[in-house]
């Protein structure tokens, strides 16, 4: 998929979003648009002892009007860097790899940064350079319609529904009884094969 990718921002997403990235020759990344709730852009899904283990970014959102997603604030009066980091480390403690990259994880999500889409951008670019990928990637400056634009991802990629892209199967940490577990965060992926990660997106 040669090209300008457009993508949403979103906070340690799966595999697909990553592999989306590593397949265009520019990304851009939409902050124009009014804020979405319940998507990827401030949450992710780990795989705990239980099964899928949703993390969200709390946030705070106008009471009327809707908030484009550029001023979107991080709602620090709950605790969820320590629920989030505690998480990760029940679910991925024992995994191979975690101990080469947790750190920079953590040091990125316990910054207090003011705004979501400062955090996910941190995040993306660590990510980015764990799988050894670069990439150039800018903002949106005007918001366009779905449609008007080739290579269009930004309301494709999104729990609400089940993704048409078929990742290959790893051996993940856990094993739930229900076989390989898709669409979980990139931290998944990365934390359970560390280096040869980018071969598997």
């Amino acid at each position: 998929m040669a090209g300008k990718l457009l993508v949403s921002t979103a906070y340690l997403p799966p595999v697909e979003y990553f592999s989306l990235i590593s397949k265009a020759d520019e990304v851009l990344v939409e902050k124009e648009e009014n804020y979405l709730k319940q998507t990827y852009r401030n949450r992710c899904y780990i795989l705990s002892a239980h099964g899928p283990q949703l993390l969200s970014v709390p946030v705070y959102l106008g009471s009327i009007h809707k908030t484009r997603l550029k001023d979107i604030r991080i709602d620090y009066s709950k605790r969820w860097q320590q629920v989030h980091l505690r998480a990760i480390i029940a679910s991925y403690g024992l995994s191979p790899y975690f101990e080469f990259y947790y750190e920079n994880i953590e040091k990125i999500i316990s910054k207090n940064p003011e705004f979501l889409l400062d955090l996910n951008m941190e995040l993306t670019a660590s990510v980015l350079k764990m799988l050894k990928i670069e990439k150039t990637i800018s903002y949106t400056t005007d918001f366009e319609h779905p449609g008007d634009r080739e290579n269009d991802f930004r309301y494709k990629i999104t729990p609400k529904k089940e993704s048409s892209y078929v990742a290959k199967e790893y051996i993940q940490v856990f094993d739930t009884g229900k076989g390989f577990i898709p669409d979980l965060s990139i931290l998944d992926l990365i934390f359970n094969l560390g280096p040869e990660a980018v071969d598997y997106i």
